[in-house]
């Protein structure tokens, strides 16, 4: 959800900072603290504008404004509320929440995961990655850094594919050239890479043989992926999904069928949960651009059997403040921001940590990004200590 989302309008409610509600922020809270935008300014309470209560079985307290999601899968949900990062503008904590580190460079979650355990698919990338824009809020870029491979080599980075037009920029072949002959260029082009290779014995040449065979394979694997003739109406109607049209809906009907065929890692991304100002009006609308295919995503893998080694991690790069900005804002936040997850051995209907009454800060369990890529690994069925790569003479 990129943007930042507000954690305290949506799964972490206070009812303290409900009662002091345009009181003065107590300044034994937010002294000498980090703040984004609101430096220097009157800092006053700005209590949940949107009604909380309990879903299902486990209790958990949720807002009214997720009736699906909350309806649905708060059984199924484990929702963490002790978030804390280290960056308070968006593209460093987007770098923060992918790489474990601010600094550009670093590989991916999702590269190190198709390194460390490889792809199941054979005809599509191991790593895919895709982006969606709502109608509401400001629309910051995201670099396509965000899902790069770094030292790792280069076919564990991530492959975008995109919501309007060709899926895959190129993936179809030049209009008159049959697949047979562009079987004759590739095989050509391979056997003078691989010769290359034999005398070079360079990872670049052999991460490019191994990406003119991907993107080969591609051209036959992509259009059927994309093409929903084959999915029964209720499970579109499940989603609300409509092929070709890029939303956040048939990404994640999309994440489905990906996962289905064995891609290791599907990252989505979706824009414009950045709300500085009217969170009263803009936050029930983002959440109805997202609420009812997160659910369903879950609902999904469920009934199909897959959510018990499928993990889902659904969040933003940080919080939003307890103080008010523009008067019915919110400023970014990085000492308390909420996750959920599901399925790859969560543990159903449970939460984790806790903030203080404000929904300041942290308090109880914190969990830090490096610890959330610590408990994503592990249950994945990797050791985050031993997952390392020789760089420039060092594991890295």
């Amino acid at each position: 959800m990129a943007g930042g989302m507000t954690h305290l309008d949506t799964f972490d409610y206070k009812p303290k900072l409900a009662q002091l509600h345009g009181q003065p922020m107590p300044e034994s809270v937010t002294r000498g603290q980090q703040i984004a935008q609101l430096q220097g300014a009157q800092l006053n309470c700005f209590g949940p504008q949107h009604a909380f209560k309990k879903w299902g079985q486990s209790g958990q307290s949720i807002s009214e404004i997720w009736p699906l999601l909350a309806e649905r899968c708060a059984d199924d949900l484990c929702i963490v509320r002790s978030l804390h990062t280290d960056a308070i503008n968006h593209d460093p904590a987007h770098t923060f929440m992918n790489t474990g580190s601010m600094i550009s460079g670093r590989p991916a979650m999702g590269s190190w995961l198709t390194y460390g355990l490889g792809s199941e698919a054979d005809n599509l990338p191991g790593f895919v990655v895709m982006v969606s824009t709502g109608k509401f809020g400001q629309k910051q870029p995201i670099a396509a850094r965000q899902w790069h491979s770094g030292f790792l080599p280069g076919q564990f980075q991530g492959v975008e594919f995109r919501s309007t037009g060709d899926p895959v920029l190129y993936v179809r072949p030049p209009r008159g050239v049959s697949p047979a002959m562009q079987r004759q260029v590739v095989s050509t082009v391979q056997a003078l890479n691989q010769e290359a290779d034999r005398q070079l014995d360079d990872p670049e040449i052999a991460a490019r043989i191994s990406q003119y065979e991907m993107a080969f394979r591609m051209q036959s694997s992509v259009p059927e992926l994309m093409d929903f003739a084959d999915e029964p109406a209720h499970i579109r109607e499940l989603y609300g999904a409509e092929q070709g049209d890029g939303s956040f809906a048939s990404n994640c009907l999309l994440a489905r069928r990906l996962a289905e065929r064995g891609v290791r890692f599907i990252q989505l991304y979706h824009r414009d949960w950045d709300h500085h100002n009217n969170i009263p009006a803009n936050i029930p609308l983002k959440v109805e651009e997202v609420d009812r295919a997160s659910a369903a995503l879950i609902q999904d893998l469920k009934q199909r059997g897959m959510l018990d080694d499928t993990l889902v991690v659904w969040g933003g790069e940080f919080g939003r403040t307890p103080m008010s900005q523009s008067g019915n804002g919110r400023d970014h936040h990085i000492k308390a921001f909420s996750y959920l997850l599901a399925g790859g051995g969560v543990q159903p209907g449970s939460t984790w940590g806790a903030t203080d009454e404000l929904g300041y800060a942290a308090v109880e369990n914190p969990v830090s990004v490096n610890d959330l890529h610590a408990t994503m690994l592990p249950l994945l069925g990797l050791n985050h200590l031993r997952l390392t790569v020789k760089f420039q003479g060092i594991d890295a």
